[in-house]
């Protein structure tokens, strides 16, 4: 049954879903999530923060699905909602033919064996009371894989895989650095031999230099154990290196998403425009035409009608963009944007307020 707000619950088109090559391990449709906001002594619900608003995807098998946007745009959210860390208000969730959002609590524990994530905060993520070796085997106990001597061989072998001494396994936490604890959140996460990951910005709060071993190790291991991966990130340079294909989020709602070289060097979207414009280019002399644009980010409270970037669009057209919300639609091979006039050239600045004045 659909938990969608009544003014939400009309019926829609059959949402496109976009296909990387090969077979689907994930798919995604029209999900939704919205956080109620209650009021008063009663706590009535008086609207809700759409951080979620009718995503779809798919993900192949052993590819690597990059999710990027700016800080609030619901990325973290979409890869909870994937696992039912945090329960969907409506769409659908496909992992291997299985229905994710039609599992009761027996069947998603057993399901999550082969669903796991790795947490942002390689510090917060890690029980300060635990040992490695009972950190990395917890899942292995809460699965019933083994006794307690293959348990701890089992966790041996997955410090080695990382790149950790298997001597650590009796050390705390707070023993280790930045990039450790965050290889050991990683050996947690593959402990029960997933099929599927979902990176919830795994990098972020490391130092670039760290940062790119982490990522070397996950390509490592997504090739040695055929993981498929949902790596969520704001790190345009992150994304770049690792990815098979991009989706570029804004106030819930994918912009673009298509293979990571095509949107690198043609990107249709102004916002995937404006992204890129802003990531740095080691040349002092490379000429850049930076896109600035105008305003903050609207509330995801009360997200704008029509397209919700059409606020800060630079290409924007009024009202057709103000009332027309676009389709996430096929403009060239593979390459999907939710734009009215997807490709063409963005200028440097535009003042939208003196426009529609």
């Amino acid at each position: 049954m659909s938990l969608m707000p009544a003014d939400e619950a009309a019926p829609q088109e059959t949402p496109v879903l976009p296909r990387g090559e090969g077979e689907s391990v994930l798919e995604v449709r029209d999900l939704k999530k919205y956080f109620p906001l209650r009021r008063g002594i009663l706590s009535r619900t008086v609207g809700f923060v759409k951080a979620v608003d009718g995503l779809s995807f798919s993900i192949s098998k052993g590819e690597t699905l990059g999710l990027v946007g700016e800080s609030g745009s619901g990325k973290t959210t979409v890869g909870r909602s994937i696992l039912r860390l945090i329960e969907p208000t409506d769409g659908e969730v496909v992992f291997k033919g299985t229905d994710v959002l039609g599992l009761d609590a027996g069947d998603m524990r057993r399901l999550r064996r082969h669903m796991q994530i790795v947490f942002q905060d390689p510090y917060g993520s890690l029980n300060p009371r635990m040992t490695v070796g009972q950190i990395i085997g917890e899942p292995l106990t809460i699965h019933g894989s083994g006794n307690r001597s293959e348990r701890n061989r089992r966790v041996a072998e997955l410090l080695a895989l990382v790149g950790l001494d298997p001597a650590y396994i009796k050390r705390y936490p707070h023993e280790f650095s930045g990039g450790q604890r965050q290889r050991i959140g990683v050996a947690r996460a593959i402990a029960t031999n997933p099929d599927f990951l979902v990176l919830d910005e795994p990098v972020s709060a490391l130092d670039v230099s760290v940062q790119a071993q982490v990522v070397n190790l996950l390509q490592d291991l997504q090739r040695e154990l055929g993981l498929t991966y949902l790596f969520i990130a704001h790190d345009l340079a992150v994304v770049e290196h690792i990815s098979t294909r991009v989706a570029v989020m804004y106030l819930g709602k994918i912009m673009e998403l298509s293979s990571r070289d095509d949107l690198y060097r043609d990107p249709l979207h102004p916002y995937t425009k404006s992204l890129l414009s802003a990531v740095p280019v080691p040349d002092p002399a490379a000429k850049r035409n930076r896109i600035i644009l105008s305003g903050d980010i609207p509330t995801p409270i009360n997200p704008p009608t029509g397209c919700v970037f059409h606020t800060r669009c630079p290409i924007a057209r009024f009202p057709h963009c103000a009332e027309e919300v676009p389709a996430l639609i096929e403009h060239r091979p593979g390459q999907f944007a939710a734009c009215h006039y997807a490709g063409e050239p963005v200028p440097p600045v535009r003042n939208l307020e003196a426009e529609k004045a």
